[in-house]
């Protein structure tokens, strides 16, 4: 287990790699996210922005809007197979999620200083798994990939 872990971060981190998977299969990029609290996995969801022929339908974003609306997001847990882009870095500390287990920033290494510096706890996994799905994914729709991190 890689240190910082807890023993709820494997089954949530397996939702969010479990997301991501389902998100390739419907033909959409593969970033899938959880969100957790203490040791109860809430919910998740994937990027769907090919899917919903929506922008802004990115996995963390996703996984928010399908656990819905709380009172407060203070003791919750966001995992996500890939480097958060900066919106959804902007959703997590709107919300003021402490922590966040990233599964791989090779493929994409998003801005995760940005999130430290907002006192962000940011666990970085180097998932193989996570790296794997993304390079598919960007070698076979380089044009979608692009999009999807504002440079198409």
């Amino acid at each position: 287990m890689v240190e910082g872990l807890r023993a709820v971060d494997e089954a949530a981190f397996g939702a969010a790699l479990a997301e991501a998977e389902a998100s390739l299969r419907a033909g959409g990029v593969p970033v899938g996210a959880s969100l957790a609290d203490g040791e109860r996995v809430l919910g998740g969801g994937h990027n769907e922005r090919v899917q919903r022929g929506d922008p802004i339908a990115h996995g963390e974003i996703a996984c928010l809007r399908n656990v819905g609306r709380r009172s407060s997001y203070r003791t919750t847990t966001l995992y996500t197979t890939l480097s958060p882009c900066p919106m959804c870095s902007g959703a997590i500390l709107l919300f003021r999620i402490p922590r966040v287990v990233v599964g791989e920033a090779t493929t994409y290494a998003g801005d995760l200083d940005f999130l430290t510096r907002g006192g962000v706890e940011v666990v970085l996994l180097d998932d193989p798994r996570c790296i794997g799905l993304m390079r598919e994914f960007q070698e076979r729709f380089p044009d979608v990939w692009n999009g999807d991190i504002g440079v198409g």
